[in-house]
């Protein structure tokens, strides 16, 4: 199936890794032409230029943007993956970390959106793809900071469905359940944080309808679509990836 993704500009945060690491891959294996961003070095997956930033500081969202919308000749696509978390107790994550995480979990989204409606409206329209979390839609209790923000992007996602459908530009997030990228797997990640980390990710696993956990190239998958050609009546959506952990309610 032909997406219709060649040559489309595309920039894709905290692309140096896991689901936007893969997100960047599949796009650029599509003939699009993709900017990453991280505060790593770029991750060599056929992208035209690699930004880095750290984009949890102020004004390093609308540079990404800008710098990535000058090399790649404008912007078309714009994929929010970017977020932090951890497993705390609602009562012990103090006021300083809830500051900490919404500047990089919702306001980074907020300024690259900020940034690219401009670029995005100038080129006729476009996509924009936010990774929230199925924890947005039902918190999870051992990530309480993390929850409200995943939340507050599906709002954010919502907002700007409607505020932009007219400029052509659509916006949609993915809600993805636990999946297998470093910040479960990893050293200190969140499995490690549970308890030992292999019977943890197995635990994890089994508490999903299909019995594991997701692969980053699955949401992937899934984000590619929503940025297509073939996703062109989608929009105002949170598309759950998630293994049937969080049920439709009728």
């Amino acid at each position: 199936m032909d997406l219709g993704l060649r040559d489309r500009l595309c920039l894709v945060t905290g692309s140096t890794r896991g689901i936007g690491l893969e997100t960047a891959r599949l796009l650029a294996a599509e003939g699009a032409r993709v900017a990453t961003t991280g505060r790593g070095e770029a991750p060599g997956v056929g992208e035209v230029v690699h930004v880095a930033a750290d984009l949890s500081r102020p004004g390093e969202p609308a540079r990404v943007v800008a710098e990535a919308a000058a090399a790649l000749g404008g912007l078309d696509i714009l994929v929010n993956n970017v977020g932090v978390a951890r497993i705390a107790g609602f009562e012990d994550v103090p006021d300083e970390e809830w500051d900490e995480y919404w500047q990089l979990n919702v306001m980074s989204y907020v300024r690259a959106i900020r940034a690219a409606v401009p670029i995005l409206r100038e080129r006729g329209g476009g996509a924009i793809v936010n990774v929230s979390s199925t924890a947005g839609k039902r918190p999870s209790t051992s990530m309480p900071h993390y929850s409200v923000m995943k939340a507050a992007v599906l709002s954010l996602s919502r907002l700007v469905a409607d505020l932009y459908a007219g400029d052509g530009i659509r916006c949609n997030a993915v809600t993805p359940g636990p999946t297998a990228t470093e910040a479960w797997t990893g050293d200190g990640g969140l499995a490690d944080q549970q308890g030992e980390r292999e019977a943890v990710l197995e635990k994890v696993g089994a508490g999903r309808p299909l019995g594991r956990l997701a692969r980053p190239e699955e949401i992937a998958a899934v984000i590619v679509f929503l940025c297509s050609d073939r996703a062109s009546y989608v929009t105002g959506s949170a598309w759950s990836a998630d293994g049937g952990t969080v049920p439709i309610i009728l």
